[in-house]
C-alpha cells in the first residue's frame, strides 16, 4: 500500500500531474457544435489553426475539451449501448433534471446511472459516450 502512496504523491505533487484537456474525434463540426453547445451549454474557447477542423471548449480552470475532425480509426467497432461500460469523458453538471429535459427535447437517448448516483450517460453525434453527474462543484 505504501508504494501506491509513494507513486502518487510523486505524480501529483512532485511532477504538478494534473489533466489538461479531453479530445474527442467528430466527423462533422457543425453537428457537434449543435450538441455540445446547444445541448450541454459548452461555450467554445480559443483554439490555434492546426490544419485541421476542431473546437476547442473550456470545462473549468485550465482545463479544456478538444473536439477533432478527423478520420476516425474506431469507427467499425461496436460500442456498449451503456455509455458506463464504454472509454467515457465524465462532466460535471448542477442540475441534472435540467439537462435531462434538454436532452429529451433534442431527442438524445440516454440511460441513467447503474450506481444509483444523480448521473446519466448519453452519446454524441459521433458515439463519443458522455456521463453527465450532478454536482456540488458544478453549481459553485
Amino acid at each position: 500500500m505504501a508504494h501506491k502512496s509513494l507513486r502518487k504523491v510523486i505524480l501529483m505533487e512532485v511532477c504538478g500531474l494534473r489533466l489538461l484537456h479531453v479530445s474527442l474525434i467528430v466527423s462533422n463540426i457543425e453537428k457537434a457544435a449543435l450538441f455540445y453547445e446547444g445541448v450541454l451549454g459548452l461555450s467554445p474557447d480559443k483554439r490555434p489553426n492546426l490544419g485541421f477542423e476542431g473546437l476547442f471548449y473550456k470545462l473549468g480552470e485550465g482545463v479544456q475539451l478538444h473536439l477533432l475532425c478527423v478520420e476516425n480509426p474506431y469507427q467499425h467497432c461496436k460500442q456498449p449501448a451503456h455509455g458506463g461500460r464504454d472509454r467515457h469523458i465524465a462532466l460535471g453538471v448542477s442540475d441534472i433534471k435540467r439537462i435531462q429535459r434538454r436532452l429529451n427535447q433534442a431527442n438524445i437517448d440516454y440511460t441513467l446511472s447503474k450506481s444509483g448516483r444523480a448521473a446519466l450517460f448519453c452519446h454524441d453525434e459521433d458515439g463519443n459516450a458522455i456521463e453527465l453527474c450532478e454536482t456540488k462543484e458544478a453549481s459553485a
